[in-house]
């Protein structure tokens, strides 16, 4: 089963009013984080930020507001002023959230969905004295040991990842312990507290690299360069498993088109003229630029997709 990026032929849309777009922003902006300091949504919140606050002559205030998987977030984030001084940065757990929750607190029709900016695979990493080098030798060690993995929490895609490879393909059991974001799942590996997390590369590269986690396996269909030595899920043999967090940014819906239409222009010409590219890749996360018709079609393929393994896994929210 494979999970990667789509390509969709961009939709046409009807610009709003001129003079929005023109003279926005003219005061401070929000980007309220659904996630902790320090995981993909909030690095990349934080390098586009500072960027944009040079472009825009205004500041850019980065605001975690962590809780229930992302839905703590998205909930306030739906009820918002649209006036464009506040916007919403998730991951791929907006869309997951839409069918995992029964009340997630918002739903896809309260925004706009104004950018994807970035794309990171999904890692699987082990604590110092695990006693297992690769994922396939993790799955033979659950079957004489208890064993647990954290993610950034319930429903996040890291935690699907982990559901879909032990749970559904290598048929082991494997129990998911939630956490706030990737920085405390790591964290808690780092230290022992867990044995295995399942997160979004940033969350991750840095103690992968100084060896204070082990790498066990990326959800990639390739090595990558900056980690040679992770091997991926594919070489395992355990299934053709390919899965990513994206980060995201949304606009209350009612907020102007022509606010929205010039903040997915504006990070795409920040992301296009390539001044974050080295910090892109130091963090494990890859730029996307796609337009706002667009976007908006990957988030809802992004609840079907994911929505598949929800259901096949039995994945409840309480």
């Amino acid at each position: 089963m494979k999970f990667k990026h789509l390509a969709f032929a961009a939709l046409a849309y009807t610009p709003g009013a001129s003079t929005a777009q023109e003279t926005w922003p003219q005061k401070n902006v929000r980007f309220v984080v659904a996630f902790a300091p320090a995981g993909p949504a909030d690095i990349v919140a934080r390098l586009l930020g500072q960027a944009l606050q040079e472009k825009w002559g205004k500041t850019v205030v980065v605001e975690n507001r962590a809780g229930a998987g992302g839905n703590a977030g998205a909930s306030a984030m739906a009820r918002a002023e649209p006036d464009g001084s506040a916007i919403l940065v998730s991951t791929s757990a907006f869309s997951v959230n839409l069918t995992l929750y029964e009340k997630p607190g918002y739903a896809l029709s309260d925004f706009h969905v104004a950018a994807v900016a970035s794309t990171s695979p999904n890692i699987l990493v082990g604590a110092p004295q695990l006693k297992a080098n690769t994922l396939n030798e993790v799955i033979a060690l659950s079957k004489t040991e208890n064993m647990a993995f954290g993610s950034a929490g319930l429903g996040t895609t890291p935690h699907l990842t982990g559901e879909l490879i032990f749970r559904i393909l290598a048929k082991v059991d494997i129990r998911h312990v939630p956490f706030t974001g990737a920085a405390p799942a790591v964290n808690a590996t780092m230290a022992g507290q867990v044995p295995l997390a399942w997160v979004a590369l940033p969350g991750a590269m840095e103690q992968v690299k100084g060896g204070t986690v082990k790498g066990l396996a990326m959800a990639t269909a390739r090595r990558l360069n900056d980690l040679p030595n992770v091997p991926t899920v594919i070489e395992s043999g355990v299934g053709d498993v390919e899965a990513e967090s994206i980060v995201a940014f949304f606009f209350p819906v009612k907020t102007p088109m022509s606010i929205v239409e010039k903040f997915n222009a504006d990070v795409a010409a920040i992301i296009r003229g390539g001044a974050l590219d080295r910090q892109f890749a130091a963090a494990g996360v890859f730029p996307l630029t796609y337009d706002q018709p667009r976007a908006q079609k990957y988030i809802v393929d992004e609840a079907r997709k994911w929505g598949d393994v929800v259901k096949a896994s039995g994945i409840k929210a309480e």
